[in-house]
């Protein structure tokens, strides 16, 4: 039987009031004291991937993190507090089941971002 869920984010500038468009993304497996690598990409322009980061083939339970490149993002936007407190943005979570659809958004500003699990 094939799983059914998949692993999504979406990126808003809360600075600005629009989509994340750009921003490179990391996704990670984390296990016992190793983090690897599991892919890498960029937003599209409604600030979304292209892609799932986890197709339904690919999910797995386990522990994960994602890493969002905000300084690059802020600074090419003219941003000049780009760096001056949030370089990067890890998110660590877990996938328990993996029949389900995990959605990871990132709402991001210069010096603070939030988060949720979204539908």
């Amino acid at each position: 039987m094939s799983n059914q869920g998949w692993l999504s984010t979406h990126v808003l500038d809360t600075a600005n009031g629009c989509p994340g468009a750009g921003i490179v993304v990391r996704l990670y497996a984390l296990g016992d004291d190793a983090r690897t690598l599991v892919k890498e990409t960029r937003t599209n322009s409604d600030g979304r991937t292209d892609a799932p980061l986890l197709s339904a083939e690919e999910i797995a339970a386990g522990e994960y993190e994602l890493e969002f490149e905000t300084e690059s993002y802020f600074r090419a936007r003219g941003n000049d507090n780009a760096g001056q407190f949030l370089a990067t943005v890890p998110i660590r979570f877990r996938i328990a089941d993996v029949n389900e659809h995990y959605h990871v958004p990132l709402l991001v500003s210069p010096f603070s971002y939030s988060t949720y699990r979204g539908s």
